[in-house]
Formats: structure tokens, C-alpha cells, sequence
């Protein structure tokens, strides 16, 4: 699939399913707490993206059966919701959340804390969102590619922290998953140049410890390889002439 370039009036509605994933992140944030189930946090998502008229880009995508991606801990990316996983004090808990609206979808993820978390948690929650903000910076017309996962990966392993390297960002658009693929690593100057009207997901996927990681029986929970917690932070981002915006930003 070649990369599609949206036009002014695509990118409208890519804000407005954008405004809704972000939103529906906001709900499950004012949730978490110690003795919810990610399966009662996942059916607030659901119903808050039905309430606004979209509906959840994951549910029933390749198969899976929840409204959100909810990964606790050493889990870096597609947790299963589950009545059998209570969050507990002291966990940290990754919420990635799409919604699909007139067509197009909105793709974003954040860390958060339940309760109060160890001082190397909240680092590393901390030094994620960091990675973000530093990659983004660079989603500018005339860069590369390489020039965001390069900022990623510098500042995670300056923090003695590994970069995910099998899964990476994506183009978004009118599917889920489109071109490009987005490293969080890379060399700086390599790599598709950014051109305006580009729409892709950034998305640092940090671990505390190894970057390797092992897929698990259920076919979907992707975890660290040493135990060890991981982080994960993502934006839709729109490539224009006058710099980054960020679709499914509604605020922390």
C-alpha cells in the first residue's frame, strides 16, 4: 500500500475520530484504580467511543476481542481485557485506544500509574512521554523517519532503557495500519522523508530493562522478555507545513 497523503478536509475528520480516542483515554484514566478489572475499564471505553457516534477500531480487528489494547506491567502491548485482572496499588497499566469516526480512525496509548507507584515506575512512565515529545519534534516536513526513531532511541537508552524493536508505529488513516512503518529506532537522516499531509502514529514502546520481548500463548499479549515493566505513549500525528499536530491530543 503507498502512503496517502490527506487533504485539509480529511484531516478534519482524522481531529474529530482523534478527539474521541483521546477522550475515550481521559475516561479510562479517571477509572484506574487499585480493584478495577481491565475488562470494566475496557467497557467504559467501549461505551464512551458509542456514545460519540464512532466505534472502536480494535474490536474484532484480526480477531480481537476488546475495545482496547490494556497491558499491565511487563506487559508492553495488546493485553486482553479480562474480569480475571485486577489492578493493583502499585502497577502501571497501558491503555491503547483507537476509534473509527466517518471513516477514519484515531489511534492513541498512555501509561498510567495505579496509585502510587515505585520511584523506577514512575521514571520510567516519565522518560516514555519524553521519548514522544523528542520523536515528535522531528515529525517535520523535509525530515525522515530516521530522524524520529534516532531521537527515541537516544533518549531511552541514555536512561539504560530498551527500545522495542518487532513493533513500531504506523500510518493512519482510513486503516488502522497503513504506511509507513514508524521505528522507534533508527539513524538520524535515513529513511522515508516526511512530506506534508502524512498522517502516522508515534509510539515509544520502552522497556525498564532488555528490548527483547515473547509473545504469549493467547496469541495477542506481547511482554518483556526479563519481566521487567514497560512503558508505552502514543499520538496520532498529522505531517503539515506548519509542524507536527498531534490529532488525539485532548490533554493528559
Amino acid at each position: 500500500m503507498p502512503i496517502i497523503l490527506k487533504k485539509p478536509e480529511q484531516l478534519l475528520l482524522m481531529k474529530e475520530a482523534g478527539k474521541i480516542t483521546g477522550e475515550a483515554l481521559l475516561v479510562a484514566r479517571d477509572a484506574i484504580r487499585p480493584g478495577i478489572s481491565t475488562k470494566e475499564l475496557d467497557s467504559l471505553i467501549h461505551a464512551y467511543i458509542l456514545k460519540c457516534g464512532a466505534k472502536p477500531s480494535f474490536l474484532g480487528y484480526g480477531g480481537f476481542p476488546g475495545s482496547a489494547c490494556i497491558s499491565v506491567n511487563d506487559q508492553i502491548i495488546h493485553g486482553i481485557p479480562s474480569h480475571r485482572v485486577i489492578l493493583q496499588e502499585g502497577d502501571i497499566v497501558k491503555v491503547d485506544v483507537g476509534a473509527i469516526y466517518r471513516g477514519y480512525h484515531g489511534d492513541s496509548a498512555k501509561t498510567f500509574a495505579v496509585g502510587r507507584v515505585s520511584e523506577e515506575a514512575q521514571r520510567l512512565i516519565s522518560v516514555t512521554r519524553e521519548c514522544f515529545y523528542l520523536g515528535v519534534d522531528l515529525a517535520r516536513v523535509g525530515n525522515r523517519l530516521g530522524d524520529i526513531g534516532h531521537a527515541i532511541q537516544s533518549h531511552a537508552e541514555s536512561h539504560g532503557y530498551g527500545v522495542v524493536r518487532k513493533y513500531v508505529g504506523h500510518g493512519v488513516g482510513t486503516h488502522l495500519h497503513e504506511e509507513p512503518d514508524v521505528p522507534n529506532y533508527g539513524t538520524a537522516g535515513r529513511g522515508c522523508r516526511l512530506y506534508p499531509g502524512m498522517t502516522i502514529a508515534i509510539e515509544p514502546m520502552v522497556n525498564a530493562g532488555t528490548a527483547e520481548i515473547k509473545e504469549s500463548s493467547d496469541g495477542w499479549t506481547v511482554r518483556t522478555a526479563d519481566g521487567r515493566l514497560s512503558a508505552h505513549y502514543e499520538h496520532t500525528v498529522a505531517i503539515t507545513e506548519d509542524g507536527p499536530i498531534l490529532l488525539t491530543d485532548v490533554g493528559e
